[in-house]
């Protein structure tokens, strides 16, 4: 049976049959929004600013790499960013702060990648208004980016950032189920910057790059084209698995592809093929595949389990203009 996501990206039956629930979607969606902007539902402001990085529709746009590459930025120029992040799939009753031994599996795979990559801090819970004030109150921070929660009005923010896939965009262009959008394409009209993932000639964009990948045993690292001498095995269990391997074959590589759903918990089979093809994968698949990659023995066989670790390239704007906004009063 063909998942729901299936049809969101094309007019069809199954689409035009569920437009009575996604118009309902629609309404609740707006109304919400309206309740919490005049006040009738509150909400609550922390004390620093709140960035929020986010996205109007359901499925991957690139928006952990990005997020990751401005809080890079913005440590570069002086600022003390912190994360809020749902933790999708984290095991955790409160708010939880981030530590070096905590794994996807307990506290989600996203947060941990951006903990691993960017050294900042970062705190997981349901509740992201306590999640803000716990990292304030426990790390040095003066600004904190919030991992998606373009829709969690409860807490306030400075600046709204939403992310768009250029490939996908809106899809059918029809609100839950029938389509991917959380809300309607109009609430792009009332954020701060609308970053576009692809390239184009938008105010702002970004692409992801790749160069090498590392070794999840060993750590040695090999430039990607050095893959190039025979086929690779393409493991990934994100919001858009289709652009990993189109990535990847762009680089002059032969792919077998597997795809998993958005944050699949791995078990040591999924990444068993029976050959000796190199197993690239994504970081946030290697989040999780890392309890199955003891570090080698002296004498024994290293694995054949490769991360590719990816950079988002801004263009020449985003990143100043985003300090400009968020020095500016309101």
């Amino acid at each position: 049976m063909k998942r729901l996501d299936h049809y969101w990206y094309s007019q069809n039956p199954v689409a035009w049959l569920l437009l009575p629930l996604s118009w309902l979607f629609c309404l609740v969606a707006m109304l919400r929004r309206l309740l919490y902007v005049s006040g009738v539902i509150p909400s609550y402001s922390v004390k620093a600013p709140v960035i929020i990085v986010g996205n109007i529709t359901v499925g991957g746009t690139g928006k952990t790499p990005l997020l990751i590459s401005l809080c890079e930025y913005l440590n570069q120029n002086g600022y003390k960013p912190g994360v809020v992040s749902r933790g999708y799939g984290a095991d955790i009753d409160s708010e939880r702060l981030l530590t070096s031994d905590d794994d996807a599996a307990s506290c989600g795979d996203e947060p941990v990648l951006i903990h691993q990559r960017t050294g900042r801090p970062v705190v997981i819970g349901r509740d992201r208004v306590a999640a803000a004030e716990k990292l304030l109150e426990e790390c040095d921070c003066d600004v904190i980016l919030s991992d998606d929660g373009l829709q969690h009005y409860r807490l306030r923010r400075k600046l709204e950032i939403a992310v768009v896939d250029l490939q996908r965009q809106f899809g059918n262009g029809f609100c839950l189920p029938a389509g991917p959008l959380r809300e309607p394409v109009a609430r792009l009209n009332r954020v701060d910057m609308v970053v576009y993932h692809g390239k184009c000639d938008k105010h702002y964009q970004f692409t992801l790059r790749f160069d090498e990948a590392v070794n999840l045993q060993t750590g040695e690292h090999r430039k990607m084209t050095t893959f190039a001498d025979g086929p690779v095995h393409a493991v990934a269990g994100i919001g858009h698995p289709r652009r990993f391997f189109t990535q990847l074959r762009e680089l002059g590589l032969t792919v077998y592809e597997h795809a998993f759903a958005d944050h699949h918990v791995y078990e040591a089979g999924d990444v068993e093929f029976g050959d000796n093809a190199p197993v690239l994968v994504t970081e946030k698949d290697a989040v999780k595949l890392r309890r199955f990659c003891a570090p080698a023995e002296p004498r024994g066989r290293p694995g054949n389990i490769w991360v590719v670790p990816v950079t988002a390239e801004m263009s020449g704007r985003l990143g100043g203009d985003l300090i400009n906004l968020l020095g500016q009063g309101g």
